[in-house]
């Protein structure tokens, strides 16, 4: 067993235990020698070292054993304020003691030992565990892109297939497709990791909603004619981060045209200070014990494997929380999902009085 598991503070801490600890026991127990036994004594002791062990290991609690085998000697034996034993049997018990606090002290040690190399020992199974699923999920859902990209490159390049120019426009298609996947699960991987690093930046400011919305309805990702909008012209503006809740919303109305039938319904709302975006499907929806593991990485709630690595619906909670909002699921009158991004409104100011004639 590796003797440096614990932390070099526990040992400190340890270390102060047996010091601070022994000198309280004589302070308490001096007082009280008429009406203790020396064997009383010494299980209090005993009790302090086991205390020790358990916080500082082995060396803090030889110590603490150490120091109360003198103490009972010098305060508890007759005679008094000396290292001299008088009682065969005072000799026999402080003897005793002190075995008995190395052995504590050794079998406690390790015992704790045993558990931080179980605990050690499971975290590591379970980042295994972890990483193994990463990179199957990563193996095949970046394999499958990069594939059909290939394959068309390929079969442009290929002298032994006459192509007509419909079969030249649609391998571009498949091959602009197929990179442009392979860029956004390679984006949503290197964003999430520095999202959970602390290391992406986020700029907040007053953004208008309307323009942010019509910027990600252009995206490549979203198919902008199965969508309808319900946005009041009067909404006010959010504080954001413009190009991370562009993201977010390409995240979520994608997720919605992918997991449901046409057509996905994006509206707006203000109230209490904030400004609701809700993106609301009509597809299966979710069953409410499983909602909070759709934001989590890798998890994908049995679909057949073409929803990705399961990391838009986590990175976007990531996203909006970290511009101090909140996203959020909640069912679909009739049945469905409905995603709620919840961002603060921007204030608006008082309009000034007319100054008094």
């Amino acid at each position: 067993m590796v003797r440096g598991s614990l932390s070099a503070r526990r040992r400190r801490y340890g270390y102060l235990l047996a010091v601070v600890g022994a000198a309280a026991l004589v302070v308490v127990l001096v007082p009280l020698r008429g009406r203790l036994d020396l064997a009383s004594e010494a299980l209090l002791f005993l009790l302090l070292v086991v205390t020790t062990a358990i916080l500082g290991g082995l060396g803090p609690a030889l110590l603490a054993g150490g120091l109360g085998a003198l103490l009972l000697n010098f305060f508890f034996t007759k005679p008094f304020h000396t290292f001299r034993i008088h009682e065969a049997s005072d000799i026999v018990a402080v003897l005793v003691f002190a075995a008995v606090a190395v052995m504590v002290s050794w079998v406690v040690d390790l015992a704790s030992r045993r558990a931080e190399a179980v605990r050690e020992a499971a975290e590591l199974e379970a980042g295994n565990r972890l990483r193994t699923a990463l990179l199957a999920a990563v193996g095949h859902d970046l394999r499958t892109p990069l594939a059909a990209a290939k394959a068309a490159v390929s079969g442009l390049r290929s002298r032994d297939v006459t192509l007509t120019e419909d079969d030249r426009r649609e391998l571009l298609e498949t091959a602009d497709e197929s990179l442009d996947r392979l860029a956004a699960l390679v984006e949503n991987l290197l964003d999430l990791s520095r999202l959970q690093a602390g290391a992406l930046p986020v700029r907040t400011q007053p953004v208008a909603v309307d323009d942010v919305i019509a910027r990600a309805l252009d995206d490549p990702g979203v198919e902008p004619r199965t969508v309808v909008l319900d946005v009041p012209e009067q909404l006010p503006d959010v504080v954001a981060d413009p190009g991370l809740l562009e993201r977010v919303i390409v995240n979520v109305v994608a997720n919605a045209q992918r997991c449901a039938p046409p057509p996905a319904l994006l509206t707006a709302v203000a109230a209490d200070g904030r400004v609701d975006l809700r993106v609301v499907d009509t597809g299966p929806g979710i069953v409410a014990a499983d909602r909070d593991r759709v934001f989590v990485p890798f998890q994908r709630l049995g679909d057949s494997g073409t929803g990705g690595l399961g990391l838009g619906l986590a990175l976007s909670r990531g996203l909006v929380e970290a511009m101090a909002g909140s996203l959020t699921l909640d069912e679909t009158p009739g049945g469905g999902l409905t995603l709620v991004i919840s961002l603060p409104a921007v204030p608006v100011a008082a309009p000034a009085e007319a100054p008094r004639s």
